[in-house]
């Protein structure tokens, strides 16, 4: 089964049409795939980013410690 979709329209700038129409001719993939691609990606920064500051106003109010923040956060590797 199909997953439901919806459009988006989206205004670009000439130039960044332009590239993204020679990418997808280059590449066999749709410009709507690499759309979807870039939002992703996007919003799984935007999320990793809000966590982030989360833990770090969290580090600031249990006054914890540098390296309890990084761990907190998956950076103590």
């Amino acid at each position: 089964m199909v997953a439901p979709t919806t459009i988006l329209k989206v205004r670009l700038p000439r130039e960044l049409a332009a590239e993204l129409q020679q990418l997808a001719e280059q590449s066999g993939h749709s410009k709507s795939y690499y759309a979807r691609l870039a939002i992703a990606r996007f919003l799984e920064r935007r999320a990793d980013d809000f966590r982030a500051i989360a833990a770090l106003e969290r580090a600031k109010a249990s006054s914890a410690t540098l390296e309890e923040a990084r761990r907190e956060l998956g950076l103590d590797g």
